[in-house]
């Protein structure tokens, strides 16, 4: 079985309060983009027991450790009679570290091959359940249809938006931004604009009521990401923006 992980970008993406868990609370909108996918394939293990091999763009730490090996422990845990050893197959195209939720996408895609390709028979909401212990925005990738988000990013509400009359571009530079560093430069405060309704807003007007709480601390330490911005608006994008805490950045062109 062999599917394609996709990234997400961040309409928007207000940090809102310090919650009692020491989590931030968000509002943002998710939005799929199917142009930037890895690539991920399981298949029966036999008497060797399973194993996870990466290829592409360079991972970092305990293979593991990733999110996909624990998304197929995770399962083989809970339905040991179901899952069988399974060599897992990864190719990362989608760089990490960048605000594009790569490594969830590809946690939240696995949850689903492996159910299906094991016929669990887990339903969407016991999906979303299970993709959450592994990360805030990986039940995303379970919709993975635009999502107003709020929480910690995994309470959604779905949106009608619909770019597919626009391109997405992405400018990933070779910068790392720390997401627990970037977090303790915000302050949080009330949203200005109220997201849920992004759908009645033109593109056009998006420049003017978007804001990523991220960017003012992230362009300050890094101003490489935020001449990437710029340079987008200088090439014609009618939106731009940092994806998450970066760097990556995308602009939104007409086609």
């Amino acid at each position: 079985m062999l599917r394609f992980p996709n990234a997400k970008i961040n309409l928007g993406l207000h940090i809102t309060r310090k919650r009692e868990d020491g989590f931030h609370a968000l509002e943002t909108v998710f939005y799929p983009v199917s142009t930037m996918r890895d690539a991920l394939e399981i298949v029966p293990a036999g008497d060797e027991g399973g194993d996870l091999i990466i290829s592409g763009l360079p991972v970092g730490g305990d293979p593991y450790s990733n999110l996909v090996w624990r998304a197929y422990t995770a399962l083989r845990e809970r339905h040991p009679e179901k899952v069988p050893a399974l060599d897992i197959y990864l190719h990362k195209a989608i760089p990490m570290g960048a605000g594009l939720g790569g490594g969830s996408a590809d946690a939240a895609v696995a949850l689903q091959m492996i159910n299906d390709h094991c016929e669990i028979g887990l339903d969407g909401p016991a999906l979303e359940a299970l993709a959450l212990e592994l990360g805030s925005d990986c039940p995303f990738f379970i919709r993975n249809t635009p999502q107003f988000a709020t929480g910690r990013g995994e309470m959604m509400e779905p949106l009608a938006i619909d770019l597919s009359a626009y391109r997405i571009e992405v400018v990933c530079p070779e910068v790392h931004v720390s997401t627990r560093a970037a977090f303790s430069r915000v302050m949080p405060k009330p949203a200005a604009f109220d997201l849920r309704t992004l759908p009645d807003v033109p593109v056009s007007e998006w420049k003017e009521v978007l804001r990523n709480d991220f960017e003012e601390s992230v362009f300050t330490q890094f101003p490489e990401i935020g001449a990437i911005k710029e340079r987008l608006y200088a090439e014609g994008a009618v939106y731009a923006s940092m994806s998450g805490s970066g760097s990556a950045v995308y602009g939104v062109f007409k086609k």
